[in-house]
């Protein structure tokens, strides 16, 4: 029984051997645990294939209809469960190509007529990342659509924003989270922009050279829903730019879902206490009863570094190959396919944490008013009265160093105390210190204003309708 299982393997490929493979290397060669999750797009791209011989006249009509209905009873086994399969056969491919000859005889065997595994798993990666990137596209739009509603409900809460982690000038929270929601429409860009050069078909390509058959690229390429085909065969069956740029682009996504979970870490300490985060995203101490731990963000921002690793892993797989293909790539799948699960399961848990969050505007508010958040805007309200930039800067350093010997914010300082270091200050100047005053203030497109960040998140929802 062994030996049959042996020679139904090699039967496929290893005519020219005098030996079978040992078992070590059977373990160590074979892709099969992992790239089974290809098996549908295989299964698409044998149908696509197939039909494409019998229009050129290829295969049979009895052919082709023995190896559609083979291949619908193999993928009905995957999907109940009841395929079987087998390290014998190496990998998805030729496991599935094993079970059709099973089923379909010699039609079995002609399936793979003008084509190789080199061109064969190019295509599968190509359909099942396509397929990826439309789904994490929705769900990059889910979350934003999160972040929308939040931002909507926060226009006029003030918080502190921050440069170098101190207190800098005061924003609207809204406008904060609408900082994220840019970030996440460049990503879902990115995303579209790289599912362009995902959508081109290798098939046909063959080992490295092409087929001497007459067969017809732009017919299969149109049923599989490909924009266009790869136009050089030994660059179809050796690139792997496209998984590289996914995962750059991947990469990104995570980046970006990292530094917001490290602001809700932060920013859940007593110390700030900001917000809160619904219970059902947090655990607890197994030793320390009052302890509520954010997980779900700092699970975000520690998986960050995996997919970066992924990244890095696939430009380091693909550095120093020769053309064309090599038995390097196969190890392309497992960050590929880690990369996608990550930044799936990332955005969907992202998306609904969003929902669980609970903002605490007074303590945002408390937090502005310390730190002199709105010394900029009394500079900006001398040199509105006339006074050159930088003599108003230093005029407000030295007023900033004066409230801190009193412990005070500027906006504390009487008009007495205020104009000892512009005679320029008046009775205006105390609107210019308010918080609100100066959220107000920045009504230019892209301010913090809460009119303009209104209008951006309106501008938002637009975008993504």
């Amino acid at each position: 029984m062994a030996q049959e299982k042996q020679k139904d393997a090699a039967g496929l490929w290893s005519g020219r051997f005098d030996e079978p493979v040992s078992e070590l290397v059977k373990r160590f060669t074979a892709s099969v645990g992992f790239d089974r999750r290809l098996a549908k797009f295989d299964i698409d791209g044998s149908l696509a294939h197939a039909r494409m011989l019998h229009k050129v006249e290829i295969l049979s009509a009895a052919d082709l209809a023995a190896i559609e209905n083979g291949l619908e009873k193999i993928s009905a086994e995957i999907l109940a469960g009841e395929f079987e399969w087998s390290i014998d056969r190496e990998d998805v491919h030729m496991n599935i190509e094993s079970r059709l000859t099973q089923l379909a005889g010699d039609a079995g065997k002609r399936l793979h007529t003008a084509r190789s595994r080199n061109d064969q798993v190019a295509t599968d990666i190509r359909l099942y990342l396509r397929a990826a990137i439309d789904e994490i596209a929705v769900l990059v739009r889910t979350a934003q659509r999160a972040l929308l509603d939040l931002a909507d409900r926060h226009t006029d809460t003030v918080m502190p924003g921050f440069t170098h982690m101190q207190v800098a000038q005061p924003v609207s929270y809204a406008h904060h989270l609408m900082a994220y929601f840019e970030m996440l429409s460049r990503d879902a860009q990115r995303l579209a922009d790289c599912r362009k050069r995902v959508n081109r078909l290798p098939l046909g390509s063959a080992a490295l050279a092409g087929t001497t058959f007459q067969i017809d690229r732009l017919l299969v390429a149109k049923e599989l829903g490909f924009d266009g085909v790869c136009e050089n065969s030994l660059d179809a069956v050796s690139d792997r730019d496209f998984a590289i740029e996914f995962c750059a682009a991947g990469a990104l996504v995570m980046t970006h879902l990292s530094r917001f979970c490290e602001e809700i870490i932060i920013w859940m300490n007593p110390r700030f206490a900001f917000v809160d985060l619904a219970d059902r995203f947090c655990t607890g101490s197994s030793i320390m009863p009052q302890k509520k731990n954010p997980d779900v963000p700092e699970l975000i921002r520690g998986k960050t570094g995996r997919v970066n690793g992924h990244l890095v892993a696939l430009l380091t797989l693909m550095k120093a190959q020769p053309l064309a293909y090599n038995k390097d790539n196969q190890e392309d799948k497992e960050p590929l396919f880690d990369t996608v699960d990550t930044l799936t399961a990332s955005l969907r848990v992202f998306g609904d944490m969003l929902g669980g969050i609970k903002v605490n505007p007074d303590a945002m508010r408390e937090a502005a008013l310390e730190g002199y958040a709105t010394a900029t805007d009394l500079a900006d309200y001398l040199v509105k009265k006339g006074l050159p930039f930088r003599a108003a800067h230093e005029a407000v350093a030295q007023a900033v160093k004066f409230a801190e010997e009193r412990g005070c914010d500027l906006a504390a300082l009487d008009l007495a105390e205020l104009k000892k270091f512009s005679p320029l200050i008046d009775e205006d100047v105390f609107a210019a210190l308010t918080l609100d005053g100066a959220l107000a203030a920045r009504s230019h497109l892209g301010g913090t204003a809460p009119a303009r960040v209104k209008a951006a998140i309106a501008k938002g929802r637009k975008s993504i309708a």
